[in-house]
C-alpha cells in the first residue's frame, strides 16, 4: 500500500508499505560540453548541500518537452550556447529512494543561442578538465553531483579512444 504525504512542484514524497521512503522526482537531462580537453562546467550554490558545486548544466524535463527540446532549453538557459545534442545514457542519481531518472547529453558543434535563466539562479560558466574534476571530487576540494562525474569518466573514455 502506498500513501502519499507531500506534494510539490519537483517531489512527491510516499509511504509504502509503512516502511518505505519514496520521493518520486520529475526526470532531468544533464549537458556535457567540452573546448579542447575540458568540460563545461557552471558552478552554482546548491542550498540543499549548502556548499557551491561544479557541476554540468542540468535541469528538469518540463510537461510537453522531450529530452533533446529540454537540454536545448536548459543548455541556452544556463550557458547561453546551443548545439548538436544526442543521448549518451540515462541514469537514476539514487534508485534506493527516488526514481530520479537524469538523461546525459552529449553537445558537439556549439555556438550562441538565447535563453532565459531561471530568476533563481546565479550561475559561473567555466571549463575544467575531467581528472581535475575527479580528483577534486575524491579530496573534497569540490562538491559535485554524479551526473557530472558520470560524465567526466564519459570524456576521459572518449579522449583514451580518440573519439
Amino acid at each position: 500500500m502506498r500513501e502519499t504525504v507531500y506534494r510539490g512542484r519537483v517531489v512527491t514524497l510516499h509511504i509504502e508499505d509503512n516502511h518505505w521512503e519514496i520521493v518520486e522526482h520529475r526526470a532531468a537531462v544533464a549537458i556535457l560540453a567540452t573546448k579542447g580537453n575540458e568540460m563545461l562546467i557552471v558552478k552554482q550554490r546548491r542550498p540543499a548541500v549548502g556548499a557551491v558545486t561544479h557541476e554540468i548544466p542540468a535541469g528538469l524535463i518540463e510537461d510537453g518537452e522531450d529530452v533533446l527540446q529540454a537540454a536545448a532549453r536548459e543548455f541556452a538557459e544556463e550557458c547561453g550556447l546551443g548545439g548538436s545534442l544526442t543521448l549518451v545514457t540515462t541514469m537514476y542519481t539514487s534508485p534506493g529512494f527516488t526514481d530520479e531518472l537524469v538523461y546525459l547529453i552529449r553537445a558537439t558543434d556549439l555556438h550562441p543561442a538565447t535563453g532565459t535563466p531561471d530568476d533563481d539562479e546565479n550561475i559561473e560558466v567555466t571549463y575544467m578538465h575531467p581528472k581535475d574534476l575527479i580528483q577534486g571530487a575524491k579530496t573534497g576540494a569540490i562538491q559535485t553531483s554524479g551526473p557530472a562525474i558520470a560524465a567526466a569518466y564519459h570524456l576521459l573514455l572518449e579522449q583514451l579512444e580518440g573519439r
